[in-house]
């Protein structure tokens, strides 16, 4: 081949490299000019909060809940360490972003008073977002957890085009939400992780091919379809990853939460373990004497959400009721107490009605929906057992209020309730764990089995051995974990 040739070869991939490169470092240039303009556009035309006087105030703690108004666990959360912030830092402007537009600011704070007992001792902003459909999972039948993210993703934007914060912290476990306030915002970042949006018990589930409430039958029965959904869930817990660990600070309700969180974003340097605020001051005020005055009642406190496993709860209840004569079954009642948020709530409270229907418990089950505090205390106060069947359960608020109120603790046998709560004190158990339908009635048989002096004892141990999930340590520890954060505040 003529050297001539070769030459002008040679030039012309010298010219195409050339333009390339001069192209990429021109798309470069423009991409964070957009980006930076885009940063300061927000900035700028940003909502603005005054104070009474009308002075404006500054500087911002924004927390993203588009659930606030919920009544569950999370929300607990939520409010307690808002209510943390305000006391230390009086001068901050405390937002919320919720998407919540049925409910006025007042009719919030009035349900998170009359549901949790908690005050706020100064005002707290809202920001309403009218896009929280996206991240709903109804939304998404296929690609769940993707659609949500994504979904996440817009709810977020809207957030940042409302209101750009100088501190950030998600409280509901919208991670693909932090880079974006992070990088966009120009925010300091924070999460409280109660729950990981994806975990390895979910890919074991999808690998092992177990049919689930979040593995639907067709794919476990399905080799093909399996090994799809696990490239997909590979896939998203990479991106989850990348997204999760973008946060200045990252929060964790439990040893099991935290393990996973560890395996999945990769940062255990910034990630702590910080057990939720329970309200066992007000639960410890129920007498503590012998249960033979107390009714033969197990309750359950829990969201009607489908992780929470109900119907485990109604077919252990009936098998357990079954197990006995007639006439002392009918003795026993099951209440199941929680909050509904919304209409497939309710068509999942009225599938569970025609299930102890159908299994000719219906007369024994009771149901008792947005209870407020002083009732839920009153349940609480009657009953001698507290049930709860979520598998994985994250940590376990109800857990820890059932036991500080005083009833003999029956949980699932993983999670939270495994790991932190439900476990030896004193070298003495602090309650039951059970997996599944026939271990969960054959430990509420064995509880009515026990002596009252030998439940009183179980009680008073379990009761002892709660002090580490107080609100007061929780202030502490959230004011301390975040400081990496807050830091600024003072100044």
């Amino acid at each position: 081949m003529p050297s001539s040739f070769l030459k002008q070869y040679a030039g012309g991939l010298s010219q195409v490299a050339t333009m390339m490169i001069v192209s990429g470092v021109f798309f470069i240039f423009v991409f964070t000019a957009v980006f930076f303009l885009l940063r300061i556009w927000l900035r700028r035309r940003s909502k603005i909060f005054y104070d009474s006087s009308g002075k404006k105030k500054r500087p911002s703690f924004a927390f993203f809940h588009p659930y606030c108004n919920a009544g569950g666990g999370g929300e607990r959360v939520l409010w307690v360490a808002v209510r943390s912030i305000q006391r230390r830092y009086p001068n901050v402007q405390c937002v919320i972003y919720t998407g919540d537009v049925d409910a006025t600011p007042d009719e919030i704070l009035a349900r998170a008073s009359q549901r949790f007992n908690i005050f706020l001792p100064s005002r707290v902003e809202f920001v309403f977002l009218r896009c929280r459909g996206w991240v709903e999972a109804s939304k998404y039948p296929y690609f769940t957890l993707l659609g949500q993210s994504i979904g996440s993703v817009f709810l977020g934007l809207e957030a940042l085009y409302q209101f750009v914060p100088d501190a950030y912290i998600d409280t509901m476990g919208y991670a693909f939400t932090l880079p974006l306030f992070r990088y966009l915002g120009g925010s300091l970042v924070a999460c409280y992780v109660h729950y990981p949006t994806i975990s390895t018990d979910m890919l074991d589930r999808v690998t092992q091919r177990v049919a689930a409430h979040n593995n639907a039958s067709f794919i476990s029965s399905s080799p093909v379809l399996s090994r799809l959904k696990i490239f997909y869930y590979q896939l998203f817990a990479y991106l989850y990853g990348v997204a999760g660990n973008r946060a200045n600070v990252i929060m964790v309700n439990s040893t099991w939460t935290y393990n996973h969180i560890i395996s999945l974003w990769g940062v255990p340097g910034k990630t702590h373990i910080l057990y939720p605020p329970c309200d066992i001051s007000e639960f410890m005020k129920i007498p503590l004497d012998s249960d033979e005055e107390k009714s033969k009642q197990i309750l359950s406190l829990g969201q009607f959400r489908p992780e929470k496993d109900h119907p485990l709860q109604i077919r252990s209840f009936s098998r357990f009721v079954k197990s006995l004569d007639e006439k002392a079954g009918s003795t026993y009642k099951l209440v199941l107490a929680g909050s509904c948020r919304n209409e497939e709530d309710q068509r999942r409270v009225e599938s569970l009605h025609a299930l102890a229907r159908e299994l000719g418990v219906d007369h024994l089950v009771d149901f008792r929906l947005n209870i407020p505090f002083s009732e839920l205390k009153q349940l609480l106060a009657e009953s001698l057992v507290s049930l709860h069947t979520m598998w994985n359960e994250h940590f376990g608020i109800c857990v820890v209020e059932g036991m500080a109120a005083g009833t003999v603790m029956l949980a699932h046998d993983s999670g939270g309730p495994k790991m932190d709560i439900v476990v030896t004190h004193n070298d003495r158990p602090t309650g039951f764990l059970a997996s599944d339908e026939e271990s969960f009635a054959a430990a509420m048989k064995q509880i009515f089995q026990m002596s009252p002096s030998e439940r009183l004892a179980l009680r008073q141990n379990a009761r002892d051995s709660l002090s580490r999930f107080s609100e007061e340590e929780f202030d502490a520890a959230f004011l301390s974990l975040c400081r990496p954060v807050l830091k600024f505040l003072s100044t």
